[in-house]
């Protein structure tokens, strides 16, 4: 055996164990623009381009969609100003639950019955408040509870790996009905994060129960916003009023209080069918007022909203979506699908709507994921 073939022979072992390191190193290289840190309390996500945390208990203010300030755009160093993005809250349905209101409790002691229940209330202060967080027309009541943003018990949100994206799903039952019905309503929230975006894409579905002639979910599309005077945001951006380019309105609109169906409101049964659904507001730096991104949410079929609203509260915006609003009967199922994410422009957030739109629903697992109809 020649010096060279002895020095070959010798060393082998170690050629194919770096070998061997490098294969292992270029299979993890696509798992580098992601890094997932799960503890008892969430899951945070950090992509290339986001960092976003999901609550399983003790949330910094509510249980469901992208936590509280969590949710960040490295490009610009901008986060959510609001409470949170994509929330959820009741199912219902139109109608009045004045007949129980004052009857009826959760097991936790968080009523049912809320939204009618202030129609004899003497308190004024009272009374102001219904008016502005519920206004004073089309009334609705709650078919299944809790309110899950609020008062939802701890969760165990699956995790899922694939290529080029991470998902996380959630589910809950509902826990308490209104009269007459029956709780255990299922709820899922898939959330997917795909490598180099600035946006996830989420999917709420329902599975219902219970009969309803018009039942929908609530939800907060893509969060409120926190501000003062106007302070953490310069414009709001819906598309779906005002005519083809939609409606910019400006931060000084929202300096006073005013009711969901006062101005800006939205409703499928008294508006034409808009082309798209965005909704957006343009962040701004409180410390210089220098404008960022937009952080937007988009609801992918227009259909399937049922009505809209973006009013103010004192020192909030609220961006309440309710979805589906049609008969359903047990055992059916409705959903919504929306991207939520930053923009630098409002033409931006019209492409990525046009390659999107007409969707309602989303599938992930290993091998990918993919909006369907």
């Amino acid at each position: 055996m020649n010096i060279r073939r002895m020095i070959l022979f010798a060393f082998s072992p170690i050629l194919v164990l770096l070998a061997t390191l490098a294969a292992e190193g270029q299979a993890a290289q696509p798992a580098d623009w992601l890094h997932i840190v799960e503890t008892p309390v969430s899951i945070k996500i950090e992509t290339d381009r986001l960092e976003a945390v999901i609550p399983k208990k003790e949330p910094k203010h509510w249980m469901t969609g992208i936590e509280k300030g969590s949710f960040l755009d490295k490009q610009t160093g901008f986060r959510e100003v609001g409470d949170g993005l994509m929330v959820v809250d009741w199912l219902m349905e139109a109608g009045s639950d004045e007949a129980y209101a004052d009857q009826v409790a959760a097991p936790d002691g968080h009523g049912v019955g809320r939204y009618t229940w202030y129609a004899n209330e003497t308190d004024p202060a009272r009374r102001e408040y219904a008016r502005i967080a519920h206004g004073s027309t089309h009334r609705k009541r709650v078919v299944e509870g809790p309110q899950l943003c609020h008062r939802m018990k701890p969760v165990q949100p699956e995790i899922i790996r694939g290529p080029e994206f991470v998902a996380v799903k959630t589910t809950y039952r509902y826990e308490y009905a209104a009269p007459g019905r029956k709780p255990g309503s299922l709820w899922t929230q898939l959330i997917v994060f795909p490598k180099g975006k600035r946006y996830f894409v989420l999917m709420d579905r329902i599975d219902t129960v219970n009969d309803s002639p018009e039942m929908f979910l609530r939800n907060d599309t893509p969060g409120c916003i926190r501000h003062e005077k106007g302070d953490t945001f310069s414009e709001i951006y819906l598309s779906y009023l005002g005519g083809p380019q939609g409606l910019r309105i400006s931060n000084t609109e929202f300096f006073t209080p005013f009711a969901p169906d006062e101005k800006f409101g939205y409703r499928r049964d008294t508006h034409p069918l808009p082309k798209d659904f965005i909704r957006a507001y343009h962040l701004r730096d409180k410390a210089t007022g220098a404008d960022g991104p937009w952080l937007a949410g988009m609801t992918l079929q227009p259909s399937v909203v049922y009505e809209a609203w973006c009013s103010q509260r004192s020192g909030i915006i609220v961006m309440i979506e309710e979805v589906y609003g049609k008969p359903i009967r047990a055992g059916q199922s409705f959903s919504a699908a929306h991207m939520v994410g930053y923009f630098d422009t409002i033409d931006q957030m019209h492409a990525l709507y046009d390659q999107t739109k007409g969707h309602t629903g989303l599938t992930a697992d290993e091998s990918g994921w993919r909006l369907v109809e």
